[in-house]
């Protein structure tokens, strides 16, 4: 559904000399005061103002308006677009209001430090600088290098999270894994098959060899006659 009028004033205009809804109705379908309302009805306001029939606009349909005369109490509703416009695709680099510009090379500076992955052009579209002056901060030729700090570009409100790890991710397929990224891993199967592992067994599970247990008690008895002779 529409969320927002075209021409509120215009339409209020229109609906003011065409239908017998309520200055109240009006004024809430037109987002005005209902003072104003009343002004444009005495002539007061809106003067010169060529009324915008939201019939045509489709943005009210007659049923509606029937609907308001005979109910005071019924809020028009506007009526939902025949036609759905897709969203253009931002081109070229993304716009920064003149209140943050002064952010960019700090911006630039951490994405430079943090994502070495990232492309100019990349860098580019996500904090609107150009090519030049993300050349001049990787070389350290920028005339206020020495002051730069690096800031987050979502913190500095210069780029959104999602379209950060967006170009990340894009910098990122294809790329081969450093040493120590991925972590620690299993042996492949052709590391492990061929070893000889020799399981551990306590002499407590061994099997008693009698012969031996005997020998043992010999000697024990032997050394010990011989000391009582001694």
């Amino acid at each position: 559904m529409a969320t927002q009028l075209l021409m509120p004033k215009a339409t209020a205009v229109w609906l003011v000399d065409n239908t017998a809804l309520s200055f109240d109705q009006i004024a809430a379908f037109c987002t005005l005061h209902p003072l104003e309302v009343k002004a444009i009805a005495d002539g007061e306001s809106a003067q010169g103002i060529k009324g915008l029939d939201p019939l045509i606009t489709g943005q009210l349909s007659r049923e509606e308006i029937a609907k308001g005369e005979k109910d005071p109490n019924h809020k028009l509703k506007i009526s939902d677009p025949k036609v759905r416009v897709p969203e253009t695709k931002r081109k070229g680099p993304r716009y920064t209001p003149l209140s943050k510009r002064q952010d960019r090379p700090n911006a630039i500076l951490w994405l430079v430090r943090n994502h070495p992955e990232l492309k100019d052009a990349q860098i580019s579209r996500l904090i609107g600088t150009t090519k030049s002056t993300i050349e001049q901060i990787r070389n350290r030729t920028h005339w206020n290098s020495n002051n730069l700090q690096p800031m987050d570009p979502v913190t500095l409100g210069l780029s959104s999270q999602i379209d950060l790890d967006i170009e990340v991710e894009r910098s990122s397929r294809g790329r081969p894994v450093q040493p120590g990224e991925g972590g620690d891993t299993l042996l492949p199967a052709s590391a492990t098959e061929n070893l000889d592992i020799q399981p551990t067994v306590r002499e407590e599970d061994q099997e008693l060899d009698a012969d031996k247990v005997f020998a043992k008690l010999s000697s024990l008895k032997g050394r010990q006659d011989d000391e009582d002779e001694e």
